[in-house]
């Protein structure tokens, strides 16, 4: 199967922060694979902008060396190279002066679309936006997309829409989170509403219970300053968990517009019931791991008495008619067995077995895997071949993309190349709006306040493991258990 590749129109794309390690990883040889993908028009432009010092050449080298290091050697040549570094300019500028910008400004197109990439601090976001105004770089239909953290709570994600909106209209605003850009997230959109056989389903009638696992097998790295002013709820429940949460249990919109979905995964957030603390576990990996040579969370982050966490766990509850009664469980964390992120949608037992109590029976799961090998796999019973009765087995009907998709299917865009794009044709369905951001802050800021007064320390749990044990408790006094992890 041959996937479409739809070009978009010629574009100048200004990436500020463009020496920076998301660019340098992710922003740029996506922009090159799209351009090898034939997506990029030859009359568009990108241009990278930070204070480092550094000529068109300069920055073409970088780029380059980026190219060589993120880009598989089978899908890159020399020919292909060259062209897309043509496409690339350089100006050096001040985000909290004023050097530099007439430079940036003699440069950019009035007649093409115009896309600026914050990718620097969410504290140069308002100098950036105030500059672009100031020196009449950004026209009245350009975008700006800006990178999470939007916000640490509700007060200041409040501030951050405010200094934005001073600048820019919400339709010129883009906060991406690039959870929403992979391939099975955009998928579980279209299994829900493209096909008729899930809806009936998909309600607490039907569903057991919904699991949403995001896992990680590094700890925080050079993250550590940034992280332990954040933590895992901050980190990930509150945008990247929040995002699936609501694409499981919204419903449909009047049509696959941007603000439709939007508004519909809005009503989710707002549906949201607060969470009791004995319905929270709150974790921090220790030292020890491959080897026993591993480094605690504590060690990591360089703060003997932290209370942070690198792992949550959680118990939400939605107050609706679709899913009243039905339970979801998030967890994440940072040093666990393996790196995995999965939706698992667990239905109901049948309501009567006619086959009595013959072991084997499991129910049915829908499991949507993000990372790694994307696809979705639903378990079903069918009879175990051979004579002797009738044997119960589960058995997977499993759709990974890169076999399903033929050859073409292991090539799937990364989720910052289709976003981009998403940006340059100004559709803004996949990206967050003020104020789902706010109302997500709306939901989290309690619970941490709560567990800050009663003064909680995480609990301890061994790298390579699956968290801490209390973390099972909170499924096993359900009666449930969490599916195992597995890369």
């Amino acid at each position: 199967m041959v996937s479409r590749v739809i070009p978009v129109d010629p574009f100048d794309l200004v990436v500020f922060g463009a020496t920076g390690d998301l660019a340098r990883r992710k922003i740029l040889p996506g922009l090159y694979r799209r351009f090898v993908a034939g997506q990029i028009p030859e009359t568009s432009r990108i241009i990278g902008s930070a204070r480092t010092e550094m000529d068109d050449q300069g920055f073409r080298a970088f780029v380059a060396e980026a190219i060589a290091e993120f880009i598989d050697a089978k899908k890159r040549d020399a020919e292909s190279i060259a062209r897309f570094l043509d496409h690339l300019r350089y100006v050096s500028v001040d985000a909290k002066g004023d050097s530099g910008w007439p430079e940036l400004a003699a440069l950019i197109r009035p007649d093409v679309v115009q896309a600026y990439y914050f990718s620097v601090a969410p504290s140069l976001f308002g100098d950036l936006a105030e500059r672009l105004h100031r020196h009449g770089i950004a026209s009245p239909e350009a975008r700006i997309v800006v990178e999470k953290p939007f916000g640490r709570d509700l007060e200041t994600a409040k501030a951050l829409n405010a200094t934005l909106a001073a600048h820019f209209a919400e339709s010129q605003i883009y906060r991406i989170d690039h959870y929403l850009g992979k391939e099975t997230v955009q998928n579980l959109m279209a299994v829900r509403f493209a096909n008729i056989l899930f809806e009936p389903l998909w309600n607490a009638r039907h569903v057991d219970h919904v699991q949403i696992t995001v896992s990680e097998t590094v700890g925080v790295g050079g993250r550590g300053a940034y992280y332990d002013k954040s933590g895992a709820m901050r980190d990930m429940v509150q945008n990247h968990l929040m995002q699936l949460l609501c694409l499981i249990a919204m419903e449909a919109p009047y049509r696959f517009d941007p603000d439709a979905v939007r508004d519909e995964k809005l009503k989710v957030i707002h549906a949201l019931q607060p969470v009791a603390p004995e319905d929270i576990v709150r974790g921090q990996y220790r030292a020890g791991g491959p080897g026993g040579n591993g480094s605690s969370y504590v060690e990591d982050v360089d703060h003997r008495d932290s209370r942070t966490e690198s792992y949550i766990a959680l118990k939400v509850d939605i107050a609706n008619w679709r899913w009243k009664g039905t339970p979801f469980y998030l967890r994440t964390g940072k040093k666990l067995r393996a790196r995995a992120s999965e939706i698992a949608v667990v239905f109901k037992e049948v309501p009567h077995s006619i086959f009595g109590d013959e072991e084997g029976w499991r129910e049915n799961v829908l499991a949507i895997r993000l990372q790694p090998n994307e696809g979705m796999t639903l378990s079903v019973m069918i009879k175990e071949p051979g004579p002797g009765g009738m044997r119960l087995t589960e058995v997977p009907l499993d759709m990974s993309f890169a076999e399903a998709l033929g050859e073409d299917g292991a090539d799937i865009p990364d989720a910052y190349e289709r976003l981009i794009m998403d940006v340059i044709r100004g559709n803004q369905t996949l990206f967050m709006r003020g104020d789902e951001v706010e109302a997500a802050w709306a939901w989290t800021d309690p619970i941490i306040a709560a567990w800050e007064a009663r003064g909680d320390r995480p609990k301890a749990y061994d790298p390579g493991s699956s968290g801490p044990e209390d973390a099972l408790m909170l499924l096993h006094r359900d009666g449930r258990r969490w599916r195992e992890i597995r890369e």
